[in-house]
């Protein structure tokens, strides 16, 4: 392991650790990474020992800046982007009610004992004369090779001590598409009740690096397999199961959704795409009713979803700003393209269509084609060809008329000074009927054709003449 550390940054760790008589290592997340060939940018150390002692000769010997976290007994040294942090070797006990650890100075295998994961339990000595020893007391380099997540001790202890370790199980069985071996995963699922304590911007946290990984759905799984899904996120519980009545059923909603998420993510690295995906269908379970004529339906499931978006975001402490009125948004427009998609393809409905979506319109078209996953292999060519000639006929429209965000060309000051008028509920109708008449294609996107369709109007319907001409 001595050539995967052999730079700069750790000969002079090394040699502030040897002057000081500490025994230094690389630790964690760094060292995992390493073997797996993955960057990482921040670098842990532990000591045996004062780490802020090491860090403090570190950044002398650097020039460089020097943070120290005394209540925490860490340090961090920074120069540039490179970021080392520096702890001394410590074990922990925890109060049933917290996550926080009463900490104690400990050796370096105390400090490897309380960490989550075998794949994380690993360290490399810095020291001059050990330089590039790897310490894996649990078997990591085993684990890592076989693609495996399980607990250097009791996994019941160590999810009930911190139960966020359930989480990052899960997330890192999903970015690095490993498994979690089935007495770490049974105790997951032994222990979900405790993530209560968790606060919900740490599931956050954890969620966005679940939808960040190449294939989301293995993370959506599991919370729902662990039982860790319905407590964090009931919405998205409840669209699992299948439903069957007179002999006709319904898909799983949850595992079309999932599927949704992972087609969206092969295609863009848009997180909030990737939400939008996971939240398109979150109204099914309110609005699932079995007709005897026509089935299993889901009318207005889109409107409810998104009237839905606010709520849950809330609650689970996302950003409430424009990231949420974009999912909104999409939530609540997905089925237009698929309407679009299953109908015949209207200048009309395309346009109104641009319209709405706006800048959105093509992330709303992903989204569209990452939603037809039916198994039926003619229904989704049929799909397929027809959303290609939805998209050929938004570039044709976009380019002739326009419609991508588009204001009406007659805007209400010009129509207030033609007609007379204050502001009224007269101005706001005659807006719309020239947007309308623009979307329906009755009028070119131009001003002198929609000031004429104006004039018509307001006489024909509203009895206004204008005031100057």
């Amino acid at each position: 392991m001595k050539e995967k550390i052999d730079k700069p940054v750790f000969h002079i760790v090394g040699e502030a650790a040897d002057r000081l008589g500490r025994e230094c290592y690389v630790v964690g997340g760094y060292v995992r990474d390493l073997m797996l060939g993955r960057d990482s940018k921040d670098i842990d150390f532990v000591t045996v020992g004062s780490g802020i002692e090491v860090a403090r000769e570190v950044s002398r010997t650097m020039h460089a800046h020097l943070a120290v976290y005394r209540n925490f007994g860490t340090a961090q040294v920074k120069k540039g982007s490179m970021e080392l942090e520096f702890v001394g070797a410590r074990r922990e006990s925890y109060n049933r009610n917290s996550r926080k650890p009463i900490v104690e100075d400990g050796t370096l295998d105390d400090d490897l004992a309380r960490r989550d994961f075998t794949i994380n339990a690993m360290a490399l000595c810095v020291n001059s004369e050990r330089f590039g020893e790897l310490v894996d007391r649990y078997n990591g380099v085993s684990d890592l090779h076989d693609g495996l997540i399980r607990t250097p001790l009791d996994p019941d202890v160590t999810f009930s001590d911190d139960p966020l370790r359930m989480m990052r199980a899960i997330r890192f069985a999903t970015q690095l598409q490993f498994t979690i071996v089935k007495d770490t995963l049974d105790a997951i699922t032994r222990n979900a009740h405790r993530i209560g304590i968790i606060s919900r911007e740490r599931i956050y946290d954890e969620l966005t690096k679940i939808m960040k990984s190449p294939k989301p759905s293995i993370g959506w799984e599991l919370l729902l397999k662990t039982g860790l899904l319905k407590l964090i996120f009931p919405e998205m519980a409840a669209l699992r199961g299948v439903e069957v009545v007179n002999g006709v059923g319904h898909k799983d909603n949850f595992y079309h959704t999932v599927s949704v998420v992972d087609n969206v993510a092969r295609r863009t690295d848009s997180l909030w795409l990737r939400w939008a995906a996971l939240f398109h269908d979150i109204g099914k379970p309110v609005t699932k009713r079995f007709d005897k004529s026509l089935g299993w339906t889901f009318h207005g499931h889109n409107a409810v979803g998104a009237r839905m978006i606010p709520r849950i975001f809330r609650r689970m402490k996302f950003p409430m700003n424009e990231h949420m009125k974009y999912v909104q948004k999409l939530v609540e427009l997905h089925m237009r393209p698929i309407a679009l998609v299953e109908d015949e393809v209207t200048d009309s409905a395309v346009r109104r269509m641009l319209f709405e979506a706006g800048d959105d319109v093509d992330d709303l078209m992903t989204l569209c084609a990452a939603d037809i996953t039916s198994k039926n292999r003619e229904k989704v060519e049929r799909f397929q060809a027809n959303y290609e000639l939805v998209k050929q006929k938004m570039v044709e429209l976009e380019e002739r008329d326009r419609i991508r965000n588009f204001q009406p060309p007659v805007n209400g000051i010009e129509i207030m000074e033609t007609f007379g008028l204050g502001e009224c509920h007269q101005v706001g109708i005659i807006k719309e009927r020239i947007k309308n008449a623009i979307l329906d294609g009755d009028i070119p996107n131009e001003h002198d054709a929609a000031r004429e369709f104006m004039l018509s109007f307001a006489e024909a319907e509203l009895a206004l003449k204008p005031v100057k001409d």
